[in-house]
């Protein structure tokens, strides 16, 4: 995948990708203190927080998998990125009219007024944060959809990493900037106002833009030619079959059955992951949980820890001064981080071209683990803003090898999902056991075969056995051979499960992270932890499958 067009094609198709980011970044940033005007104690809109990540948990399992059996004619994937981004539009415009939709709802009642508003603000960025984070897995599955290719794909999540660094950047700098003396804030009623609809704007332009260019490949099947000398009626009675079956292969009502019909064997693959994806998965949790860590903490580490402000003294005084002044220099190494990590995504490609997706992955997160440390021991205010920085190489990277790794899996399942595992069943007087299981390696690159030669997924038995047929299911599958069916699973349950780790590593340090602090006494808990997570995050890293070398040991 070379030349200007195919890069451009590219662009286009994550500026989705970009809008989201920015939406997500900008709302959720300029959310709080919407809470705090409502009356929300602080305490509780950590929790408000936390609702669209555990709803995500929930959610996306379902979602990434019904979306690989969706077969609606609008697509796979586009359905379910039309629906989310419904909901996206519906929070932007909760969000800065709460008070006025309160006001209008409340008939006149203050208290019901003021509850209805803090509603409908928990409302907005639940479903904001929800349906901005969950919004990624399809999208991330239309990728691998239109790029199969090991590095097409490579390239294609290396620009979504860029576009998601790029939308950070630009939605932590919106809310920095004061829209209150333009003439678009006076006719649109204030700053936060004027914020949420050039949101709304630049939202709707990058749905239309990637929905446009996807030109995603239709699913359903093509009418049959029709046999001689029969006559199709056109009573009444057919048309009204005829608009019915249109309404039942429509894009809602087939998300909606596939949603409802998959849901039991969804939440069962779920829980039965190929040990490629474990390894990966596990490390991809306990990095990120080093990194979100991180950015979660690092303003408040920075305004209290470096220049030993008190968020809650008064306004004015020097205490306050000292911590405000922190907040906005912690920001500065947060966009910087943003700005590391836009280069690294463009350079990815080239990185694993020239050192392997091992070390890249390996040395990113050895670096900000080292990074980490300094911050926790220095005193200088340039040089933890300068490790700061350097953290958006492993931001960048978990962005991206491990949704090439998962293509790179689904591509080639019969190496990487294969799966040796039977139950040692009685059946007929006869004894299956593993060791009538034959698996190994040939002297080729890797490949997995039989050594009886099958290589269909068939379990072969030994000659000097006795000829043994077992009975049979309905379906054909052999009795007492039960294993996972890792041939049917789609892409787009895995990269859910890799977008659930990204939510849980958002819910365990909002969670637990205020109590190590408060037990510590020290804000330098929060750089402290995530070093630990991002050290233990290389140690699960080395255990990664990212070649078929690797299925040696």
């Amino acid at each position: 995948m070379t030349g200007w067009r195919s890069q451009w094609r590219l662009v286009l198709l994550n500026s989705l990708t970009c809008g989201l980011e920015i939406c997500v970044a900008a709302g959720i940033t300029y959310v709080p203190p919407l809470l705090l005007e409502a009356g929300v104690e602080e305490q509780y809109m950590t929790m408000v927080l936390g609702i669209g990540p555990v709803l995500g948990l929930l959610f996306i399992p379902l979602i990434g998998s019904a979306s690989d059996h969706c077969n609606s004619s609008y697509g796979r994937r586009r359905p379910f990125i039309w629906l989310l981004s419904l909901g996206v539009l519906l929070a932007l415009f909760i969000i800065p009219h709460a008070d006025v939709l309160a006001a209008n709802l409340s008939w006149g009642s203050t208290r019901r007024n003021q509850a209805l508003q803090v509603g409908l603000l928990i409302l907005g960025v639940g479903l904001l944060d929800f349906c901005g984070q969950v919004c990624f897995t399809p999208l991330e599955a239309l990728l691998s959809d239109l790029y199969r290719e090991r590095d097409d794909c490579g390239q294609a999540f290396a620009m979504f990493s860029f576009m998601v660094s790029l939308g950070g950047c630009v939605g932590y700098l919106l809310p920095a900037l004061d829209w209150s003396d333009g003439l678009l804030s006076f006719y649109l009623g204030g700053q936060a106002e004027c914020l949420f609809s050039l949101l709304i704007l630049i939202f709707v332009v990058s749905v239309l833009v990637t929905m446009k260019v996807s030109e995603e490949p239709s699913s359903t099947l093509e009418p049959g030619p029709a046999e001689p000398g029969r006559c199709f009626p056109r009573s009444c009675c057919y048309l009204f079959q005829c608009k019915l079956r249109a309404l039942k292969s429509g894009p809602l009502m087939c998300l909606l059955r596939t949603c409802w019909s998959m849901t039991p064997a969804i939440y069962r693959s779920y829980c039965h992951v190929p040990r490629v994806m474990r390894q990966l998965c596990l490390a991809q949790l306990c990095s990120w949980m080093g990194v979100m860590s991180f950015m979660l903490f690092y303003t408040d580490f920075v305004g209290e820890g470096l220049y030993e402000g008190v968020p809650s003294a008064a306004p004015g005084s020097a205490l306050r001064q000292r911590y405000d002044e922190g907040i906005r220099m912690g920001s500065l190494g947060l966009f910087l981080q943003c700005a590391t990590s836009t280069f690294f995504s463009l350079v990815m490609s080239r990185l694993v071209h020239l050192f392997g997706s091992r070390m890249v992955y390996l040395s990113s997160m050895v670096c900000f683990t080292l990074s980490a440390l300094v911050i926790c021991l220095s005193k200088s205010v340039l040089l933890v803003t300068a490790m700061s920085a350097l953290t958006g190489f492993a931001y960048a990277t978990l962005q991206t090898l491990p949704y090439t790794l998962t293509c790179h899996y689904h591509k080639e399942k019969e190496v990487y999902m294969q799966n040796n595992k039977t139950k040692k069943t009685h059946t007929n007087g006869f004894t299956i056991t593993r060791d009538s299981v034959c698996l190994t390696l040939d002297n080729g690159p890797g490949d997995l075969n039989h050594k009886s030669g099958m290589s269909n997924g068939h379990v072969p038995y030994r000659r000097e056995e006795p000829e043994y047929y077992p009975p049979q299911h309905q379906n054909g599958a052999p009795l007492g051979l039960e294993s996972e069916d890792f041939e049917k699973r789609g892409v787009g349950l895995d990269f859910a499960i890799l977008d659930s780790t990204f939510l849980l590593s958002q819910v365990f340090p909002t969670l637990f992270m205020g109590m190590i602090v408060q037990f510590t006494e020290s804000v330098t808990a929060y750089i402290a932890s995530s070093a630990i997570f991002g050290a233990i995050g290389i140690y699960f890293a080395t255990h990664i499958i990212f070649d078929q070398k690797d299925l040696r040991s």
